[in-house]
């Protein structure tokens, strides 16, 4: 059963929230201000869905108790609750990452049918990137199958076998969605790429498809690089607890098909072809903290970042030995 916080300084809106949330079989939560909010989430912190607080209210208003609650967990459904005198305010709120608002006095039916909405559109966003749901919108043919020149950037955790084994399920979740998938699937956000997938431990991000820009090679680069930083900072704070995240990075820039693919059942945009099977073999040959480019990627990025030549290397599928390249900071 989905659990609802639902957070309002006046008993009788939370009251009335809970009895509409009810019926449609939530399991509704209630909390009087900002702090009690935070404190009932930081104890439920994966229990809780969704928190539907009021805009306006004594000590922490709304828009600041559910920034404080998306820290603690950022998959957090966030909505806010708003009178028409703060509507404007409200309606700015969806650009802090808020996902959704709502007006009250509220009409029942109107509510429960929002709040399924943005849950349904907070989940998408899980599967869907954010560069793809901007061209679905637009019903632009740039999703349509077509060969284009990209750049593929593949994560993914070394040893992740023994790390699994060493931590319960919830505790490998938490590491996993907290520490490692969330913080590096923004950072591809932050340099404008596509983030395809999720494979296991691996994160798949596309640079150049489906909006194509001169520096494709070279934001996703630049995104490596501070992926690593990131983890590095991640895994200071976590080796209070005995644990490490150790990660290594593989691109390849080339000509791929990219566009949707799939059946009736489930279809999803990707790439497909020779730089995504040589982005995927350079990271699994990476050694902990080496981001490992290959020729077409070095061509196009030598001027703005330090690099060292490797000894070349057979890879799986590719006849002869290739040059390959480790990234060691920008210039």
């Amino acid at each position: 059963m989905m659990k609802v916080l639902v957070v309002d300084d006046e008993e009788g809106v939370r009251i009335s929230l809970k009895k509409v949330l009810q019926r449609d079989g939530y399991d509704v939560l209630l909390a009087e201000n900002g702090m009690q909010a935070i404190e009932i989430v930081q104890k439920m912190l994966n229990e809780i869905d969704t928190v539907i607080s009021d805009f306006k209210m004594p000590g922490l208003d709304g828009l600041e108790t559910l920034t404080e609650i998306g820290k603690l967990n950022p998959e957090i459904i966030r909505i806010i609750l708003t009178g028409y005198a703060t509507l404007d305010r409200a309606i700015d709120s969806v650009n802090s990452d808020i996902d959704g608002f709502l007006t009250k006095p509220f009409d029942n039916n109107e509510l429960r049918s929002k709040v399924k909405e943005f849950t349904i559109k907070k989940r998408l966003k899980q599967f869907v990137p954010v560069q793809v749901m901007k061209e679905l919108q637009k019903f632009s043919k740039n999703l349509d199958p077509r060969n284009q020149k990209i750049t593929i950037l593949f994560t993914d955790i070394r040893g992740f076998s023994k790390i699994s084994q060493a931590l319960t399920p919830q505790e490998l979740s938490e590491l996993l969605n907290l520490n490692y998938f969330y913080p590096l699937d923004n950072i591809i956000f932050a340099f404008n790429g596509t983030l395809d997938k999720h494979i296991g431990d691996s994160i798949m991000g596309i640079f150049g498809a489906p909006i194509t820009q001169d520096d494709d090679a070279h934001r996703a680069v630049a995104c490596a690089i501070e992926m690593r930083k990131k983890v590095a900072e991640i895994n200071k704070e976590i080796s209070k607890k005995n644990l490490k995240i150790p990660v290594g990075f593989g691109i390849s820039t080339g000509e791929a098909m990219v566009g949707i693919f799939g059946s009736t059942v489930r279809k999803e945009y990707t790439a497909l072809g020779r730089p995504v099977n040589l982005a995927a073999r350079l990271e699994r040959i990476a050694l902990e903290d080496q981001i490992l480019i290959c020729g077409e990627t070095f061509a196009a990025v030598k001027d703005s970042f330090r690099t060292e030549a490797i000894d070349p290397v057979n890879i799986k599928g590719i006849e002869e030995k290739m040059a390959i390249y480790n990234v060691i900071d920008t210039f």
